[in-house]
């Protein structure tokens, strides 16, 4: 084919995919394949992640939870806090590496089997199988004027939508607000306004996205598919039809000897085409649409097992290969990726080893001085101190190389496990002059039962000079 679009360069959207309305729809085929299994099975996984999260206690307390109001985020057995998201950052870095990554080596086969917006379409789609029958009978349903069993249909299958799209929704706030508590006012219709709003909401985004918009998210939202091109190489795995095998393309009978009529491979069946949830035809080469799937890729070996062909004609290649040569799995840009992930995660480990299970912040009363009883100079503190572990921490305050400063007040206290706790002290200077106007101050808290959590925190003592 000479109008074929070269494997390296990325197409934009066909002109017929394009002048296709959204709300037309693409009707898909029902297929089998192990790459469809696959898609199942890491679906299966994403889903049972996802919705089964939530529902799992630890200690008392929802497992995963971001706890906006007391601005704490539980994982398990680990609580962090506000002073804890930089490694939050750090974890998302990862993650962009590592998808950077995947591309660089296998193109998007993030989107083919484990993207949140593919998955929920996948599962919109198969309700419409359900309730709208296969693709022949879809197409039927959708040009046949309204009558009841067309209404009976749809109204079936957006209502299954919207079922999922509430269980969804639901579930989704339930990492923000505890789950059970918000499940059981939804049921008894005591939901407050806000968490309803949030509900509703994420809700209506799942039944939009997954069910009316679905593919044109893909093509038209998501920008991974614009930049795609630039972590393409020569050797990135994506899926990809072989000109040099298929064309020229024909129908045929099973037996036939098609190479003496001058036809490859290929049959001509749009078997790709019809089962491919963007609606593209692999054979006009690389495509921006392309979620890869796989889709096409079972749909064409299911033919060439019908014809007795060997399979591969779609499958997962890469220009090199497509072109004769031999693809290089080790190249410079994808053992890069890999180095810095790699550091990272060192990095990321080392962190969450070294993270402080006790923190202290101290903040310096607005009055600049006073003078106490005895005639001592006196600041005033307010230690917050937060207890990170999972077990109420029995505390020691003290100061830290502070000749000629006393500590006033309360130096044994203890904070609830998970729990922040404020504390006013105060310090007073036992010289009758001082050495300087400002001088540091270091507080150290330490747990009486395990020294080696503690935490130092720094501020300033304020004197008069003229005193």
């Amino acid at each position: 084919m000479n109008d074929r679009i070269p494997y390296a360069e990325i197409a934009v959207v066909p002109a017929k995919l394009q002048a296709r309305p959204i709300e037309a729809g693409i009707h898909t085929r029902s297929f089998s394949g192990v790459f469809r299994n696959l898609r199942i099975g890491f679906a299966g996984a994403l889903f049972l992640l996802f919705f089964g999260t939530a529902w799992l206690q630890w200690n008392g307390r929802q497992a995963v939870l971001w706890d906006l109001g007391n601005s704490k985020f539980h994982i398990f057995g680990a609580t962090f806090w506000p002073q804890d998201f930089i490694l939050l950052s750090a974890l998302l870095i990862i993650c962009a590496f590592g998808l950077f990554a995947i591309t660089v080596y296998a193109g998007r086969v993030w989107c083919g089997y484990s993207c949140p917006q593919s998955t929920w379409t996948w599962l919109f789609m198969w309700c419409e199988k359900v309730t709208e029958g296969d693709r022949s009978q879809r197409i039927k349903l959708a040009a046949a004027p309204w009558s009841a069993n067309k209404l009976v249909r749809r109204l079936a299958k957006h209502s299954l939508w919207l079922a999922i799209g509430l269980v969804t929704g639901l579930t989704f706030v339930g990492y923000f607000t505890p789950i059970r508590p918000l499940a059981a006012e939804l049921l008894t219709l005591q939901l407050g306004g806000v968490a309803l709003f949030w509900v509703l909401f994420f809700t209506a985004a799942t039944y939009i996205n997954a069910g009316l918009l679905s593919e044109a998210v893909c093509l038209h939202m998501c920008p991974y598919a614009r930049f795609q091109s630039v972590m393409f190489d020569k050797d990135t795995l994506a899926v990809a039809y072989d000109p040099r095998r298929g064309e020229s393309r024909g129908p045929r009978k099973k037996g036939s000897n098609a190479h003496a009529q001058g036809l490859g491979d290929c049959i001509d069946c749009t078997l790709c085409v019809q089962v491919c949830p963007t609606g593209i035809d692999i054979r006009d080469g690389l495509q921006m649409a392309c979620i890869g799937c796989a889709a096409c890729i079972d749909a064409c070996d299911g033919v060439m097992d019908k014809m007795g062909y060997e399979r591969g004609l779609i499958g997962y290649k890469s220009e090199h290969s497509l072109q004769g040569g031999t693809t290089h799995w080790l190249r410079p840009r994808l053992a890069g990726y890999a180095l810095a992930l790699l550091v990272m995660f060192g990095a990321l480990g080392m962190a969450l080893y070294l993270r402080p299970m006790v923190s202290l912040d101290v903040i310096k009363d607005r009055g600049l001085f006073r003078e106490n009883a005895l005639g001592q100079i006196e600041n005033i503190y307010l230690l917050k101190i937060i207890n990170k572990t999972e077990r109420t921490g029995h505390y020691r305050l003290q100061l830290l190389d502070a000749d000629g400063f006393s500590l006033q007040g309360k130096t044994l206290f203890t904070v609830a496990a998970g729990d922040m706790s404020e504390l006013p002290v105060s310090v007073a200077m036992l010289a009758d002059r001082p050495v300087s106007s400002s001088q540091p101050l270091a507080f150290e808290i330490s747990d009486q039962d395990d020294p080696a959590i503690n935490s130092v925190a720094h501020s300033r003592f304020v004197a008069p000079m003229n005193r």
